[in-house]
């Protein structure tokens, strides 16, 4: 057996690869053999720092669990997650444009991140969401178009968001009821609204690897306060999406490289009255209003 110089190794491992009957797989794995020796090669591992790496990983995987996902906040916080939803949403964007010229711009994406939970509640517009949970009462409302101006009717819009500290319904234990999230439709004129809470900055989960790993790197894990929203209508793509608090800590400096300045969103304040609903309010509360559009598929 010829032995192989370490330079020609990753040549090798692709070479290895040529019975593959996955031409995609093939190129993203042809790829990956190639950087991942480049950088073997380029700081010089030592087998001790390779170790540390795989016990990193291993780490990293035994932290998930049906509530948590640490590899998801892995890609979130080394800005790979938002890599990813930046060149899909160029290219569903560019083929639409090609397809048919469009007057408006399509709102930007942003990640997923850790605390999407299925099932949530289907509720009526206008609906509050805020059960028990803390923090200042805020009303949502907008109108969700595609870009060209048309309203979308029935699209359907979850949304999510931790609580006025900071802490999502997945965070509260293992028994703990989802909170401050629903799904609901958009009316024939392409509205929503509902009431929530005006979210608070926090912290991503920082008692695990990642968290060990941004502490080293001399980094906060601080994301600005956000709602989080999902939008989905038929015969458009897919958007996921956050509205950024204005006034929010960590607008420049989000841990998960989230924040886009067209998703940053003023929360109006206002005394205890009426709200734009009629909701006679016996506190005070915010406002938040944003138009959303969306990319029609080709």
């Amino acid at each position: 057996m010829a032995e192989l110089e370490v330079k020609d190794i990753a040549q090798a491992v692709i070479e290895r690869m040529s019975e593959s009957k996955d031409p995609r797989f093939k190129q993203v794995m042809t790829s990956l053999v190639k950087h991942v020796h480049a950088f073997v090669q380029e700081v010089q591992l030592t087998p001790d720092e390779w170790m540390a790496t795989i016990e990193f990983l291993t780490a990293t995987g035994q932290m998930c669990d049906d509530k948590r996902q640490e590899f998801i906040l892995l890609s979130d916080t080394l800005g790979v997650s938002m890599a990813v939803v930046g060149i899909e949403q160029a290219k569903g964007a560019a083929a639409a444009l090609k397809s048919k010229p469009t007057p408006l711009v399509a709102t930007e994406a942003t990640v997923l991140g850790p605390f999407f939970w299925e099932g949530a509640p289907e509720l009526a517009l206008g609906s509050d969401i805020t059960g028990v949970s803390s923090g200042t009462p805020a009303y949502y409302h907008g109108r969700v178009t595609d870009t060209s101006g048309q309203p979308i009717a029935g699209c359907t819009f979850d949304v999510w968001s931790g609580d006025g500290d900071g802490f999502y319904d997945l965070q509260k234990g293992p028994d703990a009821p989802m909170a401050l999230r629903a799904r609901f439709h958009t009316d024939a004129d392409g509205n929503y609204s509902f009431w929530s809470i005006k979210p608070a900055y926090y912290p991503v989960p920082d008692d695990g690897p990642v968290g060990g790993m941004l502490r080293r790197m001399g980094r906060h894990p601080n994301r600005p306060g956000h709602m989080h929203t999902m939008l989905s209508a038929p015969g458009h793509e897919r958007l996921i999406t956050h509205l950024f608090v204005s006034d929010s800590p960590y607008l420049d400096s989000d841990a998960v490289f989230g924040v886009r300045n067209s998703l940053i969103v003023d929360f109006k304040a206002h005394p205890a009255g009426t709200a734009p609903d009629g909701r006679a309010m016996d506190k005070p509360f915010h406002t938040a209003h944003y138009d959303f559009r969306l990319v029609p598929s080709v």
